[in-house]
């Protein structure tokens, strides 16, 4: 298949919500911003297979606190899907590149088993320096992580609102499109993370419809997260 490449530079901003205040959010932001076309009842799934170094050094570099950083990832949303996203973050403090390269399902299932050659085969630059990056660094598959995600939009700023529900993982099976897939639950039970993204800036009613004044702005990883459990403070 042809593949294509997207880049995305925006600002990222990221609060946890209870539950409850998801589901009042939810409302509110239904009721004022366009829903996300794939938002269901309960939204829809996101799933990544994350990729890290031997020594884990994208996850140390979070719990560091390192300013700037990245994240390699695999990103599908339902174990049907025809095709993924191969996705590199890097970011500095609220600010975010991410440039993503869509792969067959093939081609994806080739990299959850450890074999990037099929990069290579890509009629892009950006596919060939994912192809260098993980072969100099021995980037493999770690860690698989999915969530519920409503999502809220404004075409302004390519402003995005998301609530994501439900993190869980799972580090035994690496097969991102098993439709069977068991993953443990992480973190605080009925904690919701709501994920502000626009680009330059963002618009005052939408400011004030989320109350961001009133709320405290966290460093959530959910990588992080999923994967603290078995690394600890490595």
């Amino acid at each position: 298949m042809a593949e294509w490449m997207l880049e995305v530079l925006r600002t990222e901003q990221k609060y946890p919500v209870s539950f409850l205040e998801a589901e009042r959010m939810n409302a509110l932001l239904g009721a004022v911003l366009h829903p996300d076309p794939h938002n269901g009842m309960n939204g829809y799934l996101v799933r990544s297979l994350y990729f890290d170094t031997p020594d884990n050094a994208d996850y140390r570099d979070k719990e560091d606190g390192l300013e700037l950083r990245r994240k390699l990832r695999l990103r599908i949303y339902g174990p049907d899907a025809q095709t993924a996203k191969l996705e590199l973050k890097e970011k500095q403090g609220d600010d975010q590149r991410k440039r993503s390269l869509v792969l067959s399902r093939e081609d994806a299932m080739a990299l959850c088993a450890g074999d990037p050659d099929v990069l290579r085969k890509q009629d892009s630059e950006f596919a060939l320096e994912l192809y260098g990056r993980i072969r100099q660094q021995n980037y493999l598959p770690k860690c698989i992580v999915e969530y519920d995600r409503r999502a809220f939009v404004v075409a302004e700023n390519d402003i995005r609102i998301t609530l994501d529900s439900g993190l869980r993982a799972n580090e035994a099976n690496l097969d991102l499109f098993d439709p069977n897939l068991n993953c443990y639950p992480v973190g605080e039970l009925g904690l919701v993370t709501m994920e502000v993204k626009f680009n330059r800036f963002l618009l005052s009613y939408v400011k004030d419809l989320v109350s961001l004044s009133n709320r405290t702005q966290a460093s959530v990883s959910k990588y992080c997260a999923a994967r603290v459990a078995s690394l600890g403070g490595l």
